[in-house]
């Protein structure tokens, strides 16, 4: 089997890379990204020698070059992640995220369809999507997979468009696709202008730990090594035209998730309890922020067997560690140092 997946060399991309190269030795992983801010082939290292992977260095918004690709390798399946998804970013520039998820999500619809015209049989479009698309939660209250789409942001609506296309090829065209629905993701190689590694470097450098509002909206956090492992699960006997919420159970406040992590890093680091939390800094909201996110994750757990594996407590302490273990990588990410390592291993 032949499988692409689309930004392979981002953050939750990667590791859904590096668990299908090590999980699945007789199929072929081809990995495309554009190696944007966000991608950085030093996430993935440790399978450069493994004769089961390849990288492409590619941009779905090229209409043509996916038809190309798409025509030339003799793809079975996709796993799609490449996306811009930093709300902030989208606030700044929409055009860019328009460009991005939704040109680019089909214009590699175009490129499956028309590569499998011969037939369906075997293939599987996977739609990889977040839970901001269903918009905001108040107090109670969880996201399932008919929850009405409201997004909020331009990144969440230009996600819940591509949501929309690919549903619209399956019923237009009968093209196989599953769609996932996923909340907050933490843990290694996550590029550090999200909240978790943002803070873990601030702190580390006595900065400013920047608070939108109050700190009161939650978010539902997920270990990513988690999430890849129920992609694994989806694309392999999730049922066609079918969406499938991924979600941890496992619900903080902004305020009370960095205050944990404060107190794990003084810890880690030998400082005074409560050091840290010094740094908490309040800034203004950001405009059209969310106020809760959850996602209620019980059909892929009874129908295909999934759960998370890890308290987020026992996550958090092993991101934390990872980072800190890491220093060479976040030092190359924070200076943009990492743009060279694809220079030096690719002669471009």
């Amino acid at each position: 089997m032949h499988i692409l997946i689309t930004g392979g060399a981002g953050f939750i991309g990667s590791h859904v890379v590096r668990h299908f190269v090590n999980s699945y030795p007789g199929y072929r992983i081809t990995n495309i990204d554009k190696l944007t801010y966000a991608g950085n082939l030093e996430n993935l290292r440790d399978l450069e020698q493994c004769a089961n992977y390849h990288f492409v260095k590619g941009d779905i918004t090229d209409g043509d070059a996916m038809v190309e690709l798409f025509v030339s390798e003799k793809f079975d399946g996709v796993i799609h992640l490449a996306a811009e998804s930093h709300v902030d970013r989208s606030i700044a520039n929409p055009t860019e995220f328009v460009m991005t998820n939704v040109l680019g999500t089909v214009n590699l619809l175009n490129a499956a369809r028309a590569a499998w015209k011969e037939g369906f049989n075997g293939k599987l479009f996977y739609h990889v999507s977040t839970d901001e698309v269903y918009g905001a939660l108040g107090s109670e209250g969880m996201f399932t997979e008919t929850t009405s789409y409201d997004p909020h942001s331009p990144y969440s609506a230009s996600k819940a468009s591509s949501d929309h296309f690919v549903r619209a090829y399956n019923d237009t065209y009968g093209l196989p696709v599953v769609i996932s629905n996923c909340s907050n993701n933490y843990g290694p190689f996550q590029f550090p202008e999200k909240l978790i590694p943002l803070f873990i470097n601030n702190i580390r450098n006595n900065k400013p730990l920047p608070v939108y509002g109050k700190g009161e909206n939650v978010r539902d956090w997920l270990w990513v090594v988690d999430h890849a492992h129920a992609i694994d699960v989806i694309y392999h006997n999730g049922r066609q035209g079918e969406t499938y919420n991924i979600g941890g159970r496992n619900e903080w406040r902004n305020i009370d998730l960095i205050r944990l992590l404060c107190c794990i890093m003084d810890r880690k680091l030998g400082r005074p309890e409560g050091e840290s939390e010094k740094l908490i800094t309040w800034v203004t909201d950001r405009a059209g922020h969310d106020f809760r996110y959850a996602i209620d994750s019980s059909k892929i757990q009874r129908e295909l067997g999934w759960a998370p594996s890890l308290q987020f407590e026992e996550g958090l302490e092993k991101t934390v560690d990872w980072y800190l273990e890491s220093q060479e990588w976040l030092d190359n990410v924070t200076s943009g140092e990492y743009k060279s390592y694809y220079r030096k291993m690719y002669g471009e």
